[in-house]
């Protein structure tokens, strides 16, 4: 496999993979602002502390996602406390991530944001149909939250919303936007990037005309292709070479 900035775990240093996922963090959030996902105050990504494994590092409520940096990440515990960093918590990020984190021991970072083209495939309240080669990496493996109550500021909604998810990668939140789960912040992010462009295509192609699905045998087989973890992982590298050279400084 091609050389790329970073490994995706750091074995055996608990202080070096906090350190590599705050970053990855970091990362996540530049590439989202400048893929137009941020939405005022809304969004976040979190990824589960190494060792801590009920608290997770998030985003404080109200810092552009274009300027964040590792010191101004949140350290959050399993009863919405703020264990480390300074800033504000946001409710809804609470609500929902610690949820996601509970129900899925596996997933190690979530991913949320109202993008636009998100948003807008959601209010029409379906999944996602197998009509690009990208979009078969959702094929069976996204669920569908299909309520719409408001702000998400109660944990058992955040509990219906880990149970739509299921042991999906993506929940489609109906009138909301996307959340997209992986082991690995990158994982977590690019699945989002790429489910948001999915929304886009579908979007397109239906006010085009009427798009012919990938058969269901078929579609399988790509998602095993392009819609693995170690393949979600190794599809941000890319965007985060590119980040890296625009931004040198970023992890300074």
């Amino acid at each position: 496999m091609a050389e790329t900035p970073f490994p995706r775990t750091v074995d055996g240093d608990p202080a070096a993979e906090r350190l590599h996922r705050q970053r990855q963090l970091v990362a996540a959030f530049h590439l989202f602002s400048k893929f137009g996902f941020d939405e005022g105050v809304a969004g976040h990504i979190t990824a589960r502390d190494p060792e801590r494994t009920d608290h997770f590092w998030v985003n404080p409520f109200g810092i552009s996602f274009g300027v964040l940096r590792v010191s101004d990440l949140i350290l959050v515990n399993d009863r919405g406390e703020i264990v480390e960093g300074d800033g504000l918590l946001n409710t809804a990020a609470f609500a929902i991530h610690s949820q996601v984190h509970a129900a899925r021991p596996d997933v190690m970072a979530a991913a949320h944001s109202h993008s636009l083209h998100g948003k807008a495939w959601s209010s029409l309240g379906r999944l996602l149909d197998p009509i690009t080669q990208d979009s078969c990496a959702f094929y069976e493996d996204h669920g569908l939250y299909d309520d719409f109550t408001g702000v998400v500021l109660d944990v058992n909604e955040g509990k219906r919303i880990a149970y739509a998810l299921g042991g999906h990668k993506a929940v489609i939140l109906r009138n909301h936007g996307l959340l997209t789960v992986g082991h690995s912040v990158e994982e977590a992010a690019w699945w989002f990037i790429t489910m948001e462009r999915s929304c886009q295509a579908q979007l397109l192609a239906e006010a085009a005309g009427t798009p012919i699905p990938i058969a269901p045998e078929a579609a399988r087989v790509t998602r095993e292709q392009v819609g693995s973890h170690e393949g979600g992982w190794f599809s941000f590298q890319p965007l985060l070479q590119k980040l890296l050279r625009s931004e040198p400084d970023l992890f300074d």
